[in-house]
């Protein structure tokens, strides 16, 4: 929790951080994880102003060489004009979608199923129950849906009472979607809602929902309806 800390002040504050020497990509990677005293996934030379791109904590930052600098905000090309640090992020936070566990979650097919979409949710998430109004009005998809109780002990106990009912995507539209509270039994299996949330802590999901596409690409939050129809149209359903 300490380097989460640590990064998050820095994003907040858009900062500039003076630090001590360092020089190739392992010996970057080495100097910047012990400074934030948490792990970085990649280094690689960013294309600009001899910076360094490190990934961290689901981030992107910047360093020199010699590690004297963090520099933490959005670097934008200036001949294009393209969010360099928008595309990056958007890479580097993708998933192979095939290796998800499917088994895992709960399935909801409609119409001929031919368009697939993975979300991540939470049963006390305001944002999911939004969501879940949204995506009822899409057809022909296929919906995995993790769960995924981040919340509270309570989140907990919710999906477990989703995971053993016998029409799970049923028992969840319910659960997100109704006034009266829902009650199921719990006496189940319950282990793959165990897995599904140590699935999303390795794929660094820090909130909910977040959903996952086709190609592997993860978009947080809940994104409005037309966004989401138009990146799956994007993938040729």
């Amino acid at each position: 929790m300490r380097q989460l800390k640590f990064l998050a002040a820095l994003f907040c504050a858009g900062a500039l951080l003076s630090l001590p020497a360092a020089a190739d990509e392992a010996s970057v990677k080495k100097a910047v994880e012990d400074k934030i005293n948490g792990k970085v996934q990649s280094v690689t030379k960013s294309g600009y102003l001899g910076l360094y791109e490190v990934f961290a904590d689901g981030q992107v930052l910047y360093t020199d060489e010699k590690v004297s600098v963090l520099l933490i905000g959005t670097l934008v090309d200036g001949k294009t004009m393209q969010n360099v640090t928008a595309e990056r992020l958007k890479k580097l936070t993708a998933v192979k979608f095939s290796e998800l566990p499917l088994e895992l979650a709960v399935k909801q097919v409609k119409g001929n199923g031919k368009r697939v979409l993975v979300t991540f949710e939470d049963p006390n998430c305001g944002y999911c129950k939004r969501l879940i109004k949204d995506l009822q009005k899409l057809d022909n998809i296929t919906i995995y849906t993790f769960l995924y109780p981040i919340l509270s002990a309570d989140s907990l106990e919710k999906s477990k009472q989703v995971w053993c009912a016998s029409d799970r995507a049923a028992a969840w539209s319910t659960m997100m979607t109704s006034a009266k509270p829902f009650t199921g039994r719990t006496d189940c299996d319950t282990s793959p809602v165990q897995k599904s949330f140590e699935l999303g802590r390795r794929l660094n999901i820090t909130g909910t929902p977040t959903l996952f596409f086709a190609d592997g690409e993860r978009i947080p939050g809940a994104v409005p309806l037309d966004v989401i129809e138009k990146k799956l149209n994007s993938l040729g359903h």
